[in-house]
């Protein structure tokens, strides 16, 4: 394959990555939804390594669209983070293998403090998704590289799964273009938004 057939192979497998994960998702989602939508705090989002790059932006998609969500290094929340932690918060702890040992190693203290608790792994049976208290689990053949091992195709799926929790959150809660202007007033959406509120 010449450069632009790579390219586009590696696009076409992602996509369909998402595609053919899309039936693993049941009545879990539902639960997934209905505990944050209902928690009387925010909405954690943890994880290490690529898993944890997207869990900031999964943090900040959510709180751009109503639900109040910050991103919590698995890391550094065993080293003081743990913290910003209250019963009333809900966590989402991302691994693709479901094993990330610095992921596992905040489960203790989360369970101390009485948090309620979601995991995003591609195995149900994972000793992450088998300690929460709901398990969100997609399915994917091999990643997109000719190794199969840089995390693509899972990164992607991982993405999209956040996007459409936050998507669903924000429709059932009405969110409208008012209250999405609140939280975002910079950059080309804001100054979009200010003028259609000036017409």
């Amino acid at each position: 394959m010449n450069e632009l057939e790579l390219f586009k192979k590696c696009l076409k497998d992602e996509a369909q990555a998402i595609l053919d994960t899309v039936d693993a998702f049941g009545s879990e989602v539902v639960d997934a939804v209905k505990l944050i939508s209902q928690t009387k705090g925010h909405l954690i989002v943890t994880g290490v390594g690529k898993s944890g790059h997207v869990g900031e932006k999964i943090a900040a998609s959510m709180a751009s669209t109503g639900t109040p969500a910050f991103f919590m290094h698995s890391t550094e929340a065993v080293h003081g983070d743990l913290g910003m932690v209250t019963k009333d918060d809900v966590v989402l702890l991302i691994s693709n293998s479901g094993e990330t040992k610095e992921v596992l190693n905040v489960l203790p203290a989360l369970k101390n403090i009485g948090v309620k608790t979601i995991s995003l792994t591609r195995n149900h049976e994972s000793t992450l998704a088998r300690n929460c208290d709901i398990s969100l689990a997609y399915k994917y053949k091999e990643e997109a590289d000719h190794l199969h091992l840089a995390p693509t195709v899972s990164s992607t799926i991982t993405l999209a799964v956040g996007d459409a929790l936050a998507v669903t959150l924000c429709r059932l809660k009405d969110f409208t273009a008012d209250n999405f202007h609140l939280y975002h007033p910079g950059g080309s959406l804001g100054k979009m938004l200010s003028e259609k509120e000036n017409k």
